[in-house]
């Protein structure tokens, strides 16, 4: 490592830019223990309250992590991949070997999810995809994903609570064929669904559920769910962390109108 270059930014700044670098570049590779906070004041000639700032930044992207009293270590961060069109794809039947559960087990991690379910008044941006009336209620599943022991999303899906109270989504416990197939049989299949991704900071309430670090981002995706007359009979919120999830969407041209770009 170098001293940093003369510069307007803040010393702490290019300190910490100089070991993103190495980090990105591999020179640091994932586990690494980065040198000392005191040998980190030799070589960049500041003092330990400069080195932290630094090291406080890094710890901000994720980009390492402090393990006391050993010192700071290269985040190891594998990504889950996320896929929305993977909604509709089949669903094994077998209770412990969901979508989630299985696709994580063919990457040789280990996944573990939680499962609570509630009647509520759901918040505003909920009830306003469900159509609800005012003080409408609904059934709420909320998970929270595991991989490797760490929360990795929330999965909360919310329904009309008049059309599913007496069916088994409302039983805190996975559903093998899918709370999708079990809409169908009490007559609301779903036929078109949107898709909202939102990015923002997390909800304090998402930072204790996912055990975020401080300045993690979040992507929001809402799925809403519409049956043949327009009914919205479903709305899944998962909130995935900027920092373990990649996006995927996958387009063929056939689905493109006529006259448009894909």
């Amino acid at each position: 490592m170098t001293h940093p270059r003369r510069s307007s930014r803040p010393i702490y700044h290019q300190i910490a830019d100089d070991l993103r670098v190495q980090i990105t570049s591999g020179d640091l590779a994932p586990d690494a223990q980065l040198p000392t906070e005191g040998e980190l004041c030799d070589r960049y000639v500041v003092n330990r309250g400069t080195v932290r700032q630094a090291l406080g930044l890094l710890l901000n992207e994720g980009l390492i992590v402090s393990v006391r009293p050993r010192g700071y270590f290269v985040r190891d961060r594998k990504h889950m991949t996320y896929r929305p069109q993977d909604e509709y794809c089949p669903r094994p039947e077998n209770p412990s070997a969901d979508q989630f559960l299985t696709s994580v087990a063919q990457e040789g991690r280990s996944a573990s999810q939680a499962i609570e379910v509630a009647i509520i008044i759901p918040p505003r941006e909920i009830a306003e995809r469900l159509q609800l009336p005012e003080g409408g209620r609904a059934v709420v599943r909320r998970r929270v994903r595991a991989i490797d022991g760490e929360p990795f999303n929330i999965n909360d899906s919310y329904f009309p609570s008049d059309l599913v109270e007496r069916s088994e989504i409302t039983n805190p416990a996975d559903i093998a064929r899918g709370a999708n197939k079990v809409l169908a049989e009490l007559g609301h299949e779903q036929i078109r669904a949107t898709d909202e991704i939102y990015v923002r900071m997390p909800r304090p309430i998402e930072v204790t559920r996912l055990q975020l670090g401080p300045g993690t981002p979040v992507a929001v995706h809402y799925l809403t769910g519409y049956t043949a007359q327009d009914r919205p009979v479903r709305v899944v919120e998962n909130v995935l962390p900027g920092d373990r999830h990649v996006i995927v969407y996958e387009r063929r041209k056939s689905d493109a109108q006529p006259g448009t770009e894909a």
